[in-house]
């Protein structure tokens, strides 16, 4: 007989489990131990010796392979020993860029699999009598799991008890209605796996209601286990930008045999020796390939990564990188996002007196002895966990306990020294709640709810004034709750509304509302600052909305707000002509969210969608951001979202998008600089050979420069603080090329003056010491410092003067690096012969550090003249 088809008491007997104790911890323990983890069999991964291979991959690569196996041959046939040394180093440079390359895949996957797991999804289960919460991989056969409304279902499972359940089982059954389930309902032995009622199926989702049911399978034994071999989940984390970059590269190495063809040509017309040609070939071809664009761009990508976590927003996919920081529009939920998620009471009404006061911590007399009546009538209490407020109840009541707790008023000494007699509970029809206390030696009726439904009730206070206060305090967002007391000579033992809830005299009134974050007012004028719009979105009424909008300044002078019957009402055409104009959406429901998503969509914007339920992860999905909540957020959003909020927070999507746009400001920094360095090597090589037929840099002076003074420059370069101005400018358009706004035109330009610098370098070298060796050193220095020197231009379109010079540490011992090592193969002699260089003389030196500092006068120039700005 199958599981579902057997009883319940038989299924528990089956895993030796109590339904409602689950199971002890040990016997939990013992069970993962012999089960394994629930979780699907992954990929198998490559070894590290297959992910070496695969750094070889690339033709760009193969290309310097091959030029470095031809030269050795030719090597062979020599009787220079030096002869070797150029192959020799060839390969080492290209196998330690596979060794970078496989560290950085590493590195990249480690990261990627530590976001994985803190966002992994987890279970509630029952264990040793209690519940807790797990992660999912822990969950075994015979667990008593608790699902509800938006959780994931973390392993197959019989129910046990269900309440309106319904379940998400596309993914196994193809149904796109959800499936109802109930506990109690037989399934017949052989019933398709749609059709048992009584079942969950792992890796599908509850969409309604809750269950208690005990688990049948896990990991690959499961229903999805079964068929894990057909589906492939692995995310593709290359994003678009380093699509992009990879074709730069092939253009890059097409375009450099091409002009190795041309120099070929050259030579062959002009008779010069085969092998000098094809090693001048092998030059250009070094010069040309941006041999660590790719891992750099990667480690740029996880740094930022990084960087976010500690900004408590998880980033589950690397494009979200790139698009966050297009983010044009950013739809907001109201509470616990944009507010504290706390009610907080800040205004108190005392109807005899007609004194108004801000809540504080030394209130009068008339207020104290408001708030002491008003948290008499309360069940809820505020307790101090190490420092901080822990609010258990009704928010609304916890509110007022807090105020009166700040005015030296406890709930717990309240309740002490004015003990509850009687009560007669809230409730939703009558909208009120009373307690009988003994007070002063008198047995006072307390009674708190609706002003309307407690004002029929009264028989003295100043109603009128009463009712014009609650007008001003609703208008302000504020949730107004009416108090009311009179003595009766004893407590009924069985309190009735007719008794208690009569003949009252209205004592006043308290205003609370759930505070706007403080931070999130800075994070709307951020926003605004830096071209994005600010949308509010909310289940709440559109007066309170529409108040805490205007107070953070979403709502703008000549901006709407609008209800979810409104937004209904509304055709699609009629929507997207408005949508630029309504800033708050208040009573809407998550279906709402994606006629929104998709009406700024069709107005070329870039949306962020915030959202915690089940329902909202079609809109998450649709948006180009989505953003989960990592606190009230279920795992069905989470799953749906590219990106986690940790903390719930408005200012954290603010940060995000900050922190996208400096990424992607870094990799610009990083391409415009190695770009402009290998222009500027192979315009080198290729001008002298048109002029001059020989070669002002040999092969490997061009790797060590593309090794030493071009990959740890840019690395560091990629590690550049986010600037301060970033979020000034207006959003990057989707469409937008990485070398838009002239920045190509610049590279090529940066390229030139390092081509035209190198070319007199080695005139002035050659010319000075009458040897070809002299012109190759002077250019070899000259090219290496100034494109040192260059990364340092490369940092921002401000002014060196104004960023600091040595403000990135990063680069400060990138650079250093580079000069240290410089100075090891231009001053040693016997590594300076090898490399084929020759000792100067301390006035050519000062030449070459003269010609090397010209990039930086000329870009201080161009930023002073206007000519490098940041585009808006």
């Amino acid at each position: 007989m199958s599981l579902y088809s057997a009883g319940i008491e038989e299924v528990l007997a089956k895993y030796s489990v109590s339904a409602s104790a689950g199971l002890p911890s040990g016997e939990a323990r013992a069970r993962l131990e012999r089960q394994g983890p629930n979780e699907l069999k992954a990929k198998k991964k490559k070894t590290l010796f297959q992910r070496f291979l695969d750094q070889f991959k690339d033709v760009m690569i193969l290309i310097l392979i091959a030029a470095a196996v031809v030269s050795f041959v030719v090597a062979l046939g020599g009787h220079d020993a030096k002869e070797f040394f150029e192959p020799a180093l060839i390969l080492v440079i290209v196998v330690l860029n596979a060794i970078l390359g496989v560290a950085q895949e590493s590195k990249a996957e480690k990261a990627l699999d530590a976001l994985q797991g803190l966002s992994a999804p987890h279970a509630r289960v029952v264990r040793d009598g209690a519940e807790q919460i797990i992660d999912a991989v822990q969950v075994v056969p015979g667990d008593i799991i608790l699902v509800e409304a938006g959780d994931f279902i973390p392993a197959d499972a019989r129910l046990l008890e269900s309440a309106s359940l319904k379940s998400e089982e596309s993914a196994l059954t193809g149904e796109s209605v959800p499936s109802e389930k109930d506990a109690a309902e037989p399934v017949e032995d052989g019933a398709p796996l749609g059709d048992r009622h009584n079942m969950l199926y792992s890796g599908c989702s509850v969409t309604y209601g809750r269950g208690r049911a005990v688990v049948t399978a896990t990991g690959m034994d499961t229903e999805m286990g079964k068929i894990a071999g057909l589906l492939d989940n692995e995310q593709d984390t290359q994003t678009p930008l380093q699509q992009k970059l990879a074709k730069l590269g092939k253009y890059l190495g097409i375009l450099a045999l091409i002009v190795c063809a041309v120099i070929f040509a050259v030579g062959m017309i002009d008779g010069i020796p085969l092998l000098e040609i094809f090693m001048t070939s092998v030059s250009l071809a070094v010069s040309a390939i941006p041999e660590g664009l790719p891992a750099i761009v990667t480690i740029v990508l996880s740094i930022g990564v990084q960087r976010m976590v500690k900004k408590n927003a998880i980033i589950r996919r690397l494009p979200a990188v790139e698009t966050l920081g297009s983010a044009s529009v950013i739809c907001s939920d109201k509470t616990g996002t944009l507010t504290q998620n706390r009610m907080t009471l800040v205004k108190a009404f005392d109807g005899d007196s007609g004194v108004m006061e801000d809540i504080s911590e030394q209130n009068s007399p008339v207020i104290r002895t408001l708030l002491r009546d008003a948290a008499l009538c309360c069940d809820g209490s505020v307790v101090f966990e190490d420092g901080r407020e822990k609010h258990i109840g009704d928010p609304t009541e916890t509110s007022i306990v807090l105020a009166a707790y700040k005015n030296g008023m406890p709930k717990e000494k309240l309740n002490a020294d004015f003990p509850r007699l009687s009560e007669l509970p809230f409730d939703s029809d009558r909208k009120l709640m009373t307690t009988v206390n003994r007070i002063d030696g008198d047995n006072v009726v307390i009674v708190k709810g609706a002003f309307d439904m407690l004002a029929t009730r009264c028989v003295s206070g100043d109603l009128e004034k009463a009712r014009e206060v609650v007008d001003t305090l609703s208008s302000q967002a504020l949730r107004v709750l009416a108090v009311a007391v009179k003595v009766i000579d004893t407590a009924p033992q069985v309190p009735t509304s007719e008794e208690l809830e009569n003949g009252l005299h209205f004592l006043g009134l308290v205003g609370m509302i759930d505070p706007p974050r403080p931070e999130a007012r800075e994070a709307v004028k951020i926003c605004r600052k830096a071209g994005i719009q600010p949308v509010m979105i909310t289940g709440d009424h559109v007066v309170t909305a529409s108040a805490i909008a205007k107070d953070l300044g979403i709502q703008l002078d000549g901006d709407d707000a609008i209800t979810g019957a409104e937004l209904s009402a509304m055709s699609e055409e009629e929507l997207q002509s408005r949508v630029r104009t309504i800033s708050v959406y208040a009573r809407v429901s998550p279906e709402d969210k994606i006629r929104i998503v998709k009406a700024w969509q069709s107005q070329g914007e870039v949306v962020s969608m915030t959202g915690d339920g089940v329902n909202d992860a079609p809109a998450l999905k649709a948006a180009d951001i989505g953003c989960a909540m990592g606190i009230t957020g279920t795992d069905v959003a989470k799953g749906a979202a590219d990106m986690t909020l940790t903390d719930d927070n408005f200012a954290t999507i603010v940060d995000a998008v900050k922190e996208g746009r400096g990424i992607y400001e870094n990799i610009k920094k990083v391409v415009a600089f190695l770009l402009g360095t290998n222009i500027g090597e192979v315009l080198t090589v290729f001008i002298a050979m048109l002029i001059w037929r020989q070669s002002p840099l040999l092969s490997m002076q061009l790797l060590w420069i593309n090794l030493i003074t071009d990959s740890l420059p840019a690395i560091a370069l990629g590690m550049e603080a986010v600037e301060s101005d970033v979020m000034d400018h207006r959003p990057k358009p989707k469409s937008e090329g990485i070398f838009a706004h002239g920045l190509g035109v610049r590279i090529v330009l940066q390229g030139a003056l390092f081509g035209l610098l190198s070319l007199i370098a080695f005139w002035i070298g050659k010319s000075a010491t009458g040897v070809i060796e002299g012109g190759r050193t002077m250019a070899f220095i000259v090219l290496a410092l100034s494109q040192v020197v260059h990364s340092f231009n490369m940092r921002s379109h401000h002014s060196l003067f104004k960023t600091g010079f040595f403000s990135n540490k990063y680069l400060n011992g990138a650079a250093a690096i580079s000069v240290v090592l410089m100075a090891l193969v231009v001053f040693i002699p016997p590594v300076a012969t090898v490399f084929g260089l020759i000792q100067l003389s301390a006035p050519l030196y000062l030449e070459a550090l003269g010609l090397a500092l010209v990039p930086l006068v000329v870009l201080e120039l161009s930023k002073a003249l206007g000519l490098i700005k940041h585009h808006k």
